[in-house]
């Protein structure tokens, strides 16, 4: 997800299906997050598996709401950083086989 323009974020914040879409996109990486094999946690320690879902969950299942300005620095930020993370151990992963 590479989204620059602040153009982009209004239009996005304000965008029914464009925020559910986001909203969707986060629930699905946080149950892939959650259903990742013992094995595969166990090998990669210097990734926060726990940590990561854990942040989409209170981001997706606030009580009062989606805080809409804390998922955008969560796409610009955290999404993009730990992306890094999964596709290298994904790229690890595929190596064994």
């Amino acid at each position: 997800m590479v989204l620059h323009s602040d153009l982009f974020r209004r239009h996005y914040l304000y965008h029914p299906f464009l925020s559910k879409a986001f909203i969707r996109s986060f629930e699905v990486i946080g149950d892939a997050c959650k259903n990742i094999p013992d094995e595969v946690r166990y090998n990669h320690l210097e990734f926060d598996w726990k940590g990561f879902a854990g942040m989409l969950d209170k981001l997706i299942h606030h009580y009062w709401g989606v805080d809409y300005e804390l998922l955008w620095d969560a796409i610009q930020q955290e999404i993009r950083l730990n992306k890094v993370w999964i596709d290298i151990i994904i790229e690890q992963e595929i190596n064994k086989l």
